[in-house]
């Protein structure tokens, strides 16, 4: 969006209270003290500029601009090593001026320098006792390759503007107050120069300038009002709701974004009421939400008949599972703050034994929630133990090898926005890692290697562990803390203690299991009711695929499937995930060793398991 467009439109009320940024305010308050300000920081965004019609918001220059002006100063000079000198504002008048007192020689408005005429300028400038000015020297980052080591000619700049920065004396000219003709450094880090030249002179002044605060994105919300489709029908309290709204949702952006958001509203024919899809599209850049369709609404009215068909035995997983889905569909996640700010749709820790679903659970919630199990993005933390694994996850630092790559965790939740993330054994990833959560799980976002934001605030996170099934004894030993024979309310309790022990105690991050809440949700062992319907639906799996891949008809005798049973379904401990187990070393591969055999004398498409026989460990099937 261009400026001329910002210029153009009315604040929200016409009796809107003069407001600046806070540098201004430095700036303004160490004007008749300091001769020079490093700015660092957030500068090449846009900021709110008072002028006679009401805010405005420009870019640095221009607010910068607007400042001195109202303090007498009458031009600046603006360097950098691309275009060398110009004059700003850059009207006719002004030029001639500047050009007379401070002895330019300009070509289309511009004067080629190098850093030692450009010294020589700033004297010049600095210097001046009949008019206040100033000197802009923009892109200071790109003045040395090699801040703490300068080449020489550099070394010899930065030593001549520290000597100026002290013999520079505040001038009245036309200021009710002295104030000193200054010098205005704009740097990307304040590291970008060598470190003594700002620390050495009393007289050299550093400045952030921070990223927005709420107040100033609730002004720049108001500013920006008017451009969004429905703003003049709206009542006063609709414009001030709006502000509110985009303020809360823009927690963390520049008001260039807040611009950009504008813009795209404006493409998309949002409205103004609507504000909050016009910052999802800016986010995760899809228009359309899959959150606020209809037809998600009734799958999961419809959702625990299927989850229990593919998990069975779970009910109070399953139960609390669909509760807090239809809180992330109701938009209502963190409803209790003032502010719930970008935060994940919905965040679930599935604890339990291994075996009883976790995983396919948060598959399961996958296919309901976007029609696809591809939309779960998994990733097993076990491989994620060692500290620098973080890289791998999030990107490389710049500078190391495979930074510009970014992370993989970072580079999925960008292509696939609208998505479940399932981060499953969280209990195994190094405690390092497990402070990236906080950001996710608090702001909604994280920012990869190579400086790129990616927002988290249509996913729904995932977390599985099997934390609270063992634990340490006196002597050391594991233990086991809960048992196939407890009450699903001892395991619950045993296994949320050993969850909250985990965080507070081994890792001493309660902050993260604060953040998690009461999104816990424990799973119960396999109960052999349960196990005996698992073995069913997976014996019905098998003798499917063998139909399917040739096209054989298996039957198993009633005798021999109890047998098969019974072998599959004795240890529990390992739950449904065991009873596969055994059912691929008692049936699948004795089967599949059978067939080799059985395929060339089958003539009607059918066979039957009469029996299968155990022998020193080996299972053998025996076909008719």
């Amino acid at each position: 969006m261009t400026i001329e467009i910002l210029d153009g439109a009315k604040s929200m009320s016409q009796t809107t209270e003069v407001f600046w940024p806070r540098w201004i305010k430095d700036i303004e308050r160490m004007l008749p003290i300091r001769s020079q300000f490093v700015m660092s920081g957030n500068i090449r965004d846009v900021f709110i500029t008072p002028t006679t019609a009401g805010n405005i918001l420009a870019p640095f220059m221009t607010c910068l601009w607007s400042c001195l002006e109202s303090h007498g100063y009458e031009f600046l000079l603006v360097y950098d090593r691309i275009d060398g000198i110009k004059v700003y504002p850059q009207s006719p008048v002004v030029q001639d001026k500047a050009t007379q007192l401070v002895g330019l020689k300009l070509q289309d408005g511009l004067m080629a320098v190098n850093l030692d005429t450009l010294v020589h300028t700033a004297r010049k400038a600095i210097s001046l006792k009949s008019v206040h000015a100033g000197l802009v020297i923009d892109f200071a980052s790109r003045l040395t390759t090699s801040p703490q080591t300068p080449e020489s000619a550099e070394y010899k700049f930065f030593v001549a503007m520290e000597k100026l920065s002290l013999i520079a004396n505040p001038i009245l000219a036309k200021s009710t107050n002295p104030l000193f003709n200054a010098v205005f450094w704009l740097l990307n880090r304040a590291q970008d120069i060598p470190s003594w030249f700002p620390m050495d002179s009393e007289r050299i002044s550093s400045i952030v300038v921070a990223h927005p605060d709420y107040e100033s994105r609730f002004r720049a919300a108001s500013v920006l009002a008017p451009l969004f489709k429905g703003y003049d029908d709206s009542s006063q309290g609709e414009k001030r709701d709006f502000a509110l709204r985009l303020a809360d949702g823009t927690d963390g952006m520049s008001l260039q974004a807040l611009v950009d958001i504008t813009q795209l509203a404006r493409g998309q024919n949002i409205s103004l009421k609507e504000v909050e899809d016009a910052v999802r599209c800016f986010k995760v850049g899809a228009t359309d939400n899959p959150w606020r369709k209809n037809y998600l609404k009734n799958k999961i009215r419809a959702a625990q008949n299927q989850i229990e068909k593919r998990v069975k035995g779970q009910k109070q997983a399953t139960i609390k599972a669909i509760d807090i889905l239809m809180r992330s569909v109701m938009g209502l996640t963190g409803a209790q703050a003032r502010v719930s700010g970008g935060r994940p749709r919905g965040v679930l820790f599935f604890a339990g034994p291994t075996g009883v679903g976790k995983t396919e659970l948060a598959k399961t919630l996958t296919e309901l929630l976007f029609g696809d199990e591809q939309a779960c993005i998994r990733f097993d933390m076990s491989e994620f133990a060692e500290e620098h694994a973080a890289a791998r996850m999030l990107g490389a630092p710049p500078g190391y090898v495979g930074y510009e790559a970014g992370g993989e965790l970072t580079n999925a939740v960008k292509q696939r926005p609208f998505s479940v993330i399932l981060f499953d054994e969280i209990e195994k990833a190094h405690p390092r890692l497990l402070d990236k959560f906080l950001q996710i799980l608090e702001d909604g976002r994280l920012t990869d290697g190579r400086g790129n934001t990616v927002y988290f605030s249509e996913s729904v996170i995932i977390f599985t562990s099997n934390l609270g099934i063992f634990v340490e004894g006196e002597d050391g030993e594991r233990i086991q803390n809960v048992k196939p024979s407890d009450p699903y309310e001892v395991v619950e309790r045993k296994i949320r203690q050993s969850i909250e022990n985990h965080f507070k105690f081994h890792l001493s991050r309660p902050e993260l299991l604060n953040r998690i809440g009461d999104n816990i949700v424990v799973f119960n062992f396999i109960s052999p009711d349960i196990a005996q319907s698992i073995f069913d639906g997976m014996l019905a799996n098998v003798t499917r695929r063998v139909q399917t891949e040739h096209k054989l008809e298996l039957e198993i005798v009633p005798a021999t499937k109890q047998k098969l049973a019974e072998w599959c379904t004795e240890d529990l401990s390992n739950g449904g995930r065991g009873i596969g187990n055994r059912l691929e070393s008692t049936l699948i591969n004795p089967l599949a060793r059978a067939l080799f055999e059985y395929e060339d004398r089958q003539a009607d498409g059918k066979a039957t398991i009469v029996d299968i026989v155990e022998q020193d460990h080996v299972y053998s099937v025996l076909l008719s």
